[in-house]
């Protein structure tokens, strides 16, 4: 499986790079086993073993820089050259996670289709067997509900199951969780983790400002951090001031530009703890019916979308969020015939309009919605097709055996999978995972 093959590369990878003779090029490149060797006289000797001990000490400097960018995971392995692997133009995007793409994109041509189409997976945690389902699926992360935090359990037993989920399988695991505060906050169902429940931003936007959100942010990094958490499911970046829209008491309820100023905030101090972000529920929710019970059609021009929705979003983009979450919602005027999740022009817009490269993720496709959508497909494959990096579900089996079938069957490209699997890779070696 992977480890074989990626153990086999890594060793190969370092026969070549650290049997070098030559001097180590200049600008942080690496070194060339290019230099020539020669038989020394007794009067070179001397001069020859100054040469070694300045080769030892290079490949040394060598290796911790290489550990520490490793670390940091924000530059590409310096074993693999900047056109190594054949990556596909189109793919180059000078993206937040492009300096992680070529040792993304070897790592994912030796890897199975499975073990692709697995990390594209963003699953609910099952009640058993988490550790167990994840290695078999390959999956990519989990998402961790309020009974995953359940009172009758301490905090050492969470953090326990939270790792043998991370350690299950060779390519670590986003563990991610809504806690956006309010009414979903999913941390606060245990005293143990926490002797306060923690507020909504519009809570607190109306106690200190943007500030006193910021406060609290901090707070929950860190706990989210102390229990192996690295992905939030939040900021809400819809605009909703009308108590009967239904993504009222989750959005901050300001205008656009405040809006933007409280997403941008909360991206920068989160993502400097190490925690990713999800802008959600893009292209904005407006005032629209809630979509776990049916389907919301959108009526507003695109117009309305540029000049108020997409601002808080495109703060967030500038940013640097890892992660855009689409909503179910039916948006006409981009595409009247696709849930925002299944569109592939609703993808185009971001990827094109807003410029955002990370990882594009749906929202639930158990939502009735979707449930309620008749596609040729089912709602994964669909999602796949539309321009999704990772299907967040609760049946992980079907959707992988959905997808893994739609490539088999030639519905799904292979390059789709792989452009996912590799986007998903980088994202997790720029986050330090890898």
């Amino acid at each position: 499986m992977i480890m074989k093959k990626r153990t086999i590369s890594l060793l190969l990878t370092a026969i070549i790079a650290f049997s070098a003779v030559g001097a180590a090029c200049s600008d942080g490149q690496k070194n060339e086993s290019s230099a020539v060797q020669s038989s020394p006289t007794s009067s070179q000797l001397s001069e020859e073993s100054s040469k070694a001990e300045s080769k030892d000490e290079s490949k040394d400097e060598s290796k911790d820089e290489s550990k520490d960018e490793s670390k940091t995971g924000t530059v590409s392995d310096t074993s693999v050259e900047s056109d190594a692997d054949d990556i596909p133009a189109a793919w180059k995007d000078d993206g937040i996670f492009s300096a992680n793409y070529s040792r993304a994109y070897k790592m994912v041509k030796e890897m199975s289709t499975e073990e692709k189409v697995g990390q594209m997976i963003l699953s609910a945690c099952p009640a058993i067997d988490g550790s167990e389902e994840a290695k078999t699926y390959h999956l990519g992360g989990y998402v961790l509900f309020g009974r995953d935090f359940d009172d009758s359990m301490s905090k050492s037993e969470i953090t326990a199951n939270i790792r043998s989920y991370v350690d299950s399988q060779d390519i670590p695991m986003i563990i991610a969780t809504d806690e956006e505060g309010g009414e979903v906050s999913r941390l606060s169902w245990n005293e143990e983790l926490t002797d306060h429940h923690f507020k909504s931003p519009r809570e607190l936007f109306e106690i200190g400002g943007i500030d006193a959100i910021i406060e609290e942010t901090k707070e929950k990094n860190t706990l989210m951090k102390s229990l192996l958490i690295n992905t939030n499911l939040a900021p809400v970046c819809d605009i909703c001031k009308s108590e009967n829209e239904f993504m009222y008491e989750r959005s901050l309820g300001q205008e656009a530009d405040i809006t933007a100023e409280f997403v941008r905030r909360f991206t920068d101090v989160s993502q400097e703890s190490g925690i990713s972000v999800t802008l959600k529920h893009f292209p904005g929710y407006g005032n629209n019916l809630d979509t776990h019970t049916g389907v919301a059609v959108d009526d507003r021009n695109y117009e309305t979308f540029e000049k108020y929705d997409f601002v808080p979003f495109q703060a967030g983009i500038d940013a640097g969020a890892h992660m855009v979450l689409v909503s179910h919602n039916i948006i006409n005027c981009m595409d009247p015939d696709h849930p925002a999740s299944l569109s592939p022009e609703v993808h185009r817009i971001l990827r094109e309009k807003l410029g955002f490269t990370g990882v594009i993720v749906t929202d639930s496709l158990e939502m009735d919605a979707i449930s309620k959508y008749f596609t040729d497909y089912s709602p994964s494959v669909a999602a796949v097709l539309a321009g999704n990096d990772m299907i967040c579900v609760a049946d992980y089996q079907q959707t992988y055996n959905d997808i893994l079938n739609a490539v088999e069957n030639g519905t799904v490209d292979i390059d789709l999978v792989d452009h996912a699997a590799t986007r998903i890779i980088a994202w997790k070696m720029s986050k330090g995972m890898m």
